[in-house]
């Protein structure tokens, strides 16, 4: 193809917004996002078509999300569509209502879940590659007096399912009256890994069969936790939270966590949201150990080497005494920017360190965009903080608006890609990396 025949449908490359770095569409409105121009994986350049409206009424929200990439030679590529969950992930989600409401249901894609304080479930991803989406369902409930979280990640095959009940025990007396003491919150949680691979302790592939035999497995990956939660401050602009937690794995170790958490709501116009957290970590134990990696270290296999890794081993081998620290902190100035920050770090293991990063900074007025996010494991030092590798998640877009509902921009994303055996089952993720020069349109919806 001629070069000015390439320059033509990079100008005019229609792409489609990644769902970690857009908002969904607040009650009553809508946008639509779509095109069609080119875009390169792991060096190849593909030509990408793409519509992804989404649409709220009310307190009900669809999103869509569609993406068909044909390769030089004009053949769909093959990860786009070779499983029934590519097909239902064209639907990315139906929601009613919005995390922290009374009532939150949302299924499809479930990005960066939390299940209450975080120390089981803490940002899981049933997503983290476009090669591999996941239907998954998160329901949420709040009575005022009680209610539960809930969280299923992948209805395709046994997965990942949580649920956290909770009380308020006073709220069923006068006691719910009395300043402090009567926000006190009681929760128990359950969570549990169904997936065939979520325990692997040893095995080894076998080529004649095509498969992974495992030699020793513990079933499914079960968590059990409590915890309490005290607000010292709960009014319209600050919340102030003090909390405990204690869970244990199944056949595994324990440990606890205890923390305080800060809310304020500067009048609309500025939030900021912190978090501090000790860790108190006994053998054979990982706190927060269903995070945003969790699909990807779950189970790896290398058929070259014949040689396996998996979290539920790496859990087997944690030693004791690992105790540490974790934070995190939001501040978003509407209309402006969002910063988004944390990072765990334990105390004898160098190792440990576990970085998430996000900003979005589009202003509604404004010409320049720049959306960003960043996810590190297993961090030893500040050399590798920012090295990108099979621990590594990174996306970036930054743009600019020569009208209000055009915008060109370059986007980099260093993702993952499934590894199938000679049954085409998933047996690990190697790192991917994507570039997508755009201009697409972003047509909002009143209704």
């Amino acid at each position: 193809m001629k070069l000015s025949a390439i320059l033509f449908i990079i100008i005019l490359s229609l792409q489609n917004l990644i769902a970690q770095i857009y908002n969904e569409p607040k009650p009553d409105e809508g946008f639509i996002t779509g095109g069609a121009g080119l875009i390169w994986i792991d060096g190849q350049p593909h030509y990408r078509i793409s519509f992804r409206p989404e649409v709220s009424f009310s307190n009900f929200g669809v999103g869509l999300d569609l993406n068909l990439d044909f390769d030089s030679q004009g053949k769909l590529r093959k990860e786009n569509f070779n499983e029934l969950t590519d097909y239902l992930s064209i639907i990315r989600y139906v929601r009613y209502g919005y995390k922290n409401d009374p009532v939150y249901l949302k299924l499809g894609a479930l990005d960066y879940y939390t299940l209450g304080h975080g120390t089981i479930v803490n940002y899981y991803n049933n997503s983290p590659t476009f090669d591999a989406r996941k239907i998954g369902l998160v329901a949420d409930i709040d009575f005022g007096n009680f209610g539960f979280e809930s969280i299923y990640g992948n209805f395709a095959q046994a997965g990942l399912f949580g649920i956290r009940g909770f009380v308020r025990p006073l709220k069923f007396s006068d006691a719910g009256n009395i300043p402090v003491i009567g926000n006190l919150e009681l929760g128990a949680s359950y969570t549990t890994d169904f997936d065939k691979n979520a325990t692997v302790l040893s095995g080894s592939y076998d080529s004649q069969k095509g498969e992974f035999v495992k030699t020793e497995d513990k079933g499914a990956l079960t968590i059990i936790g409590f915890d309490i939660g005290l607000p010292i401050v709960k009014s319209g602009f600050t919340t102030l939270l003090l909390y405990f937690d204690y869970n244990k794995i199944v056949n595994f170790g324990s440990g606890m966590a205890s923390g305080v958490k800060l809310d304020l709501n500067g009048l609309g116009l500025v939030e900021l949201s912190a978090k501090l957290e000790r860790r108190f970590n006994q053998n054979k134990y990982i706190p927060s150990y269903f995070n945003s990696f969790y699909e990807i270290e779950r189970f790896k296999l290398d058929t070259v080497t014949n040689t396996f890794s998996s979290k539920a081993l790496a859990l087997h081998n944690v030693g004791n005494d690992l105790n540490g620290f974790y934070g995190d902190l939001l501040i978003r100035v509407l209309g402006l920017f969002d910063v988004y920050g944390a990072y765990q770090r334990l105390d004898k293991d160098p190792k440990s360190g576990i970085l998430n990063l996000r900003t979005d900074v589009s202003p509604k007025d404004g010409s320049v965009i720049l959306r960003a996010g960043y996810d590190k494991i297993n961090i030893q030092d500040e050399k590798d903080l920012f090295k990108l590798d099979d621990r590594s998640y990174l996306f970036t877009e930054l743009g600019y608006k020569p009208i209000p509902y055009i915008i060109v921009s370059i986007v980099y994303n260093w993702t993952f890609s499934p590894e199938r055996d000679s049954n085409d089952n998933i047996v690990g993720y190697k790192p991917q990396k994507r570039i997508e020069p755009r201009m697409y349109f972003v047509f909002p919806i009143n209704f």
